[in-house]
């Protein structure tokens, strides 16, 4: 209760120092790209997602924008995004759903992307990210149409699954017991665990290019590590694990350049020209509010 309240809080007040986001001109698409957009939103990060999409947007223009409704979108905050994305394009979760894959958190969304990368190179970007400064090494990936994934240190590789495995379960006797470090030391139980490949990265921002994946892979895997974690697998950030192979074990994927693209936690003044504003640190210390509206005052 006590945690509700806080951050009901801090969100009237970064609402109240970043609405002028409102007052900006509408996102600038370009037909003539290959990318397109997509996002997962709820009602309490509408404003969010327009620093998100806008900030993004003039750095790297894409062809179309998608948002897939968490079902708590009000007919008032449709109206709203409308105006300041043209011809965004509304996705009912409940159309995304397999029985081989959990149910809420952020499932339903990497199967929307499956879907939408048969015809597009697809980035996924969570509301409560900034772009700050120049993101070439995307544009780039978006030209080469390769995969990419946030990384979460530096000089981080796409490893062997293996690799991850063996690190995962010396992690479980310390204490780590997240879905995340569980599904990983768990990779082992997988049919193709010596030939896939693994990064852990961050799914709220990550790319994926035309045609690198299926509904079917996700669905297999989904299927496997369930049957390997059981209940645990439908926890929230089982998502996260399954977005990570997928990019992995795309040809030639990248990770992003760490700390250029980076959470709060580790963003650095001066370097950092990607953040995602991650709840543990989101509203900490004003940064983000302070981003947010020296980025308006330049649109």
């Amino acid at each position: 209760m006590l945690y509700k309240l806080k951050d009901l809080v801090r969100r009237a007040r970064f609402s109240g120092e970043c609405s002028g986001i409102l007052r900006t001109a509408p996102v600038g698409l370009n037909a003539a790209s290959r990318m397109v957009l997509l996002s997962q939103l709820q009602h309490k990060d509408v404003l969010l997602f327009m620093l998100a999409v806008k900030s993004f947007a003039r750095q790297v223009k894409p062809r179309a924008v998608y948002v897939l409704d968490d079902g708590s979108l009000t007919s008032n905050d449709r109206a709203a995004l409308g105006e300041h994305v043209p011809g965004l394009t509304f996705l009912d979760r409940a159309e995304f759903r397999s029985s081989a894959c959990p149910r809420g958190g952020t499932w339903e969304r990497l199967l929307a992307i499956s879907a939408l990368v048969r015809d597009h190179y697809v980035i996924q970007l969570d509301s409560d990210t900034l772009t700050v400064g120049a993101i070439d090494e995307v544009r780039a990936c978006i030209e080469r149409q390769t995969a990419f994934a946030l990384g979460t240190w530096d000089r981080q590789k796409v490893e062997t699954m293996r690799e991850r495995c063996d690190t995962a379960r010396k992690l479980l006797p310390q204490g780590h017991d997240h879905v995340q470090v569980v599904a990983e030391a768990h990779f082992d139980r997988l049919r193709e665990f010596e030939s896939l490949r693994y990064v852990r990265g961050c799914s709220g921002f990550a790319g994926f290019a035309r045609g690198s994946f299926e509904r079917s892979f996700v669905e297999a895997i989904s299927e496997q590590m369930g049957s390997a974690l059981g209940g645990r697998w439908a926890e929230w950030g089982s998502e996260q694990v399954m977005s990570n192979i997928v990019i992995a074990n795309v040809p030639n994927a990248v990770v992003l350049p760490h700390p250029k693209y980076a959470d709060c936690h580790k963003m650095k003044q001066g370097v950092t020209e990607f953040i995602h504003f991650i709840g543990a640190c989101r509203f900490d210390g004003g940064n983000y509010a302070r981003l947010g509206t020296e980025l308006i005052a330049t649109f």
